[in-house]
């Protein structure tokens, strides 16, 4: 079933605003990836409910979420799940180690989980949903890659300096006093590192050919899609195609928004998320 897409995102209510800060609880979980080297994932908890799973994208952090998380950690397990993407090295930087891992991650608890990922992070929940949906109950995915992609990172320098990158990461956003100081500095010091712009290039390359085509027609689990309309990276037709391949899905726009909506449209975000929430729990109800 293909739901009604609403032509404008759903309003936050008033609950949903104005919440203390997310209070997250702070561990870590190490993966294995092919090199058999131990990966220590950050992994930051908050709330009660249906478990949701957060994934970041290339340059994204468990920060970006927080926002979010804020908005809907009353009825919802939160899990913020950050792979130090960029100091992969060898066979573990490739987008199918990185879905393994986080097929493993999920593995953990035996409550399968709602995957949120932006961007790369929504390409490895697509795959993950694809290759374990025991392991997914639903799909929240934002600028996912996996269909289309006007990636950015083929013209990345070795050692990139500080003003391009601002230029580069600000494309990101259609509000760029949106992009954050210290997520410029933390990408700047991570691309600067020996190997941390090549991993970039690698995910990114590995990413582009693991093209989803017909196999998104197979995802199962209810998704929903939540799309910046100036995103310039996955763009509108990148949604749109979701929308059309996936059988279960309803999509929402979010105007004078980017590639990075969690960001510049938090409430609005949240909003929609937990009205996707509301309609699991009917779904529940009726069964």
């Amino acid at each position: 079933m293909v739901t009604t897409e609403p032509s404008t995102p759903l309003p936050p209510t008033s609950d949903q605003l104005g919440l203390a800060a997310p209070d997250l609880k702070v561990g870590s979980h190490i993966l294995h990836g092919p090199e058999g080297t131990p990966i220590e994932a950050k992994v930051e908890s908050a709330g009660t409910g249906r478990r949701v799973v957060f994934l970041h994208g290339l340059v994204g952090l468990n920060d970006h979420w927080e926002d979010v998380v804020r908005n809907i950690r009353h009825r919802a397990a939160c899990e913020l799940l950050e792979i130090p993407l960029l100091g992969l090295r060898g066979d573990d930087c490739t987008i199918n180690a990185v879905t393994d891992m986080t097929a493993r991650y999920l593995e953990s608890r035996a409550e399968p989980a709602i995957l949120v990922g932006n961007s790369f992070g929504g390409h490895v929940a697509l795959r993950v949903a694809l290759e374990r949906p025991d392991l997914v109950s639903g799909l929240v995915l934002a600028g996912a890659s996996g269909l289309l992609e006007r990636t950015m990172v083929r013209e990345i320098q070795i050692r990139p300096s500080r003003d391009w990158l601002a230029e580069k990461i600000g494309e990101l956003f259609h509000d760029r006093s949106k992009m954050r100081e210290a997520d410029l500095d933390r990408a700047h010091q991570e691309l600067s590192v020996r190997g941390g712009a090549r991993a970039m290039v690698r995910l990114s390359r590995t990413a582009r050919r693991n093209h989803l085509g017909l196999k998104i027609s197979q995802i199962s689990c209810p998704t929903l899609l939540i799309w910046g309309k100036q995103d310039v990276v996955t763009p509108p037709e990148a949604a749109e195609q979701f929308h059309a391949k996936i059988p279960d899905t309803r999509l929402i726009w979010l105007e004078q928004c980017g590639h990075a909506p969690m960001i510049e449209c938090p409430a609005e975000f949240a909003a929609a998320m937990n009205a996707f929430l509301d309609e699991l729990d009917r779904r529940d109800s009726r069964s």
